[in-house]
């Protein structure tokens, strides 16, 4: 037997009527999903990139006082909120971190900082809880920061007599900050195992002016094609292979040196490549990845990517 469902007028009304109510019902749950703050007005593919001017933080600044402290913005395809009150800023950064831990992903954490597995850049999770614990326990402890403060007055000594020496002639402060900062960092990372340190320190400049320029393909991230013409990729590609080769070697005499040193039974005192006997950033770095007693266990690459962000911080 053949069922009929006549079409007619009733019929048609109530399909009608159940059609309205149920759109109806999800554009109300759709946005009550989708909560996001005020915004401006946007175009097409572009989002608000047009309300962005060359200095984006008084783009910024201008927006908040039309649209509040907790802005929406769409960077291509890149959703953003904008926050600039202080109340607000303690509520994202203090009482909701975990919230907001997350890093976006980028061309500079893929290629610059090996996928991200630092401890800056990685994604909030297990893996970042792992590297922030050994960064505590075993590269930022009380007894290490005190056994690196010699290296730290060394090299403030040393940007005070350049100082002088310049003899009243306007000096470039930033740059030699910069420098102190950068060589108080290989000398704890690396020990004596550095002879290339003034190029590592070029190289980390170069790459932070990489990684703080514009690329469009950061802003639409399912663009296949923008990333592989991406003129900073192949910049950053280049920069990484420069940087592989001077990190390898060092991470290999690291290696060698450690086995001399277990190997020599009448040395009790040293321990590990370190200016006086102890063990570096990357000594430390070396033995937790052979302890064999990590959750996630950390490549060669990981390591690398530990020291480059810690030598740029």
């Amino acid at each position: 037997m053949e069922l009929e469902f006549p079409l007619n007028f009733t019929n048609f009304l109530l399909l009608l009527s159940f059609i309205f109510f149920l759109n109806k019902g999800w554009k109300k749950f759709s946005t009550r999903s989708r909560r996001l703050p005020p915004a401006p007005w946007k175009l097409p593919l572009i989002g608000h990139l047009h309300h962005i001017g060359t200095l984006p933080h008084r783009s910024f600044q201008d927006l908040a006082k039309k649209y509040g402290p907790l802005m929406h913005v769409k960077l291509g395809e890149v959703t953003a909120v904008v926050v600039s009150s202080p109340a607000l800023s303690k509520e994202v950064l203090k009482v909701h971190d975990p919230t907001f831990a997350d890093r976006p992903e980028s061309i500079a954490g893929e290629i610059l900082w090996y996928n991200s597995s630092n401890i800056s850049f990685s994604q909030y999770g297990d893996y970042w809880r792992q590297m922030r614990k050994i960064c505590i326990l075993e590269l930022l402890s009380a007894k290490n920061v005190r056994l690196f403060g010699s290296i730290r007055n060394d090299e403030v000594s040393h940007l005070v007599d350049s100082i002088r020496a310049s003899s009243g002639a306007p000096v470039d402060l930033t740059e030699m900050i910069f420098t102190m900062t950068s060589s108080i960092t290989c000398r704890a990372a690396f020990g004596k195992v550095c002879r290339d340190k003034d190029q590592l320190i070029e190289m980390f400049k170069e790459g932070i002016t990489l990684v703080s320029g514009f690329d469009v393909s950061d802003l639409y991230p399912s663009s296949k094609i923008l990333r592989a013409v991406s003129c900073n990729r192949r910049k950053l590609l280049r920069m990484r292979r420069k940087l592989d080769l001077i990190l390898d070697d060092i991470i290999e005499e690291h290696r060698r040196n450690l086995a001399k040193i277990a190997a020599d039974k009448d040395n009790l005192e040293r321990r590990g490549n370190g200016e006086f006997g102890n063990e570096d950033l990357v000594d430390v770095l070396l033995r937790v990845q052979q302890s064999g007693e990590l959750e996630f266990p950390i490549t060669d690459d990981n390591i690398k990517a530990v020291i480059y962000v810690s030598i740029q911080s």
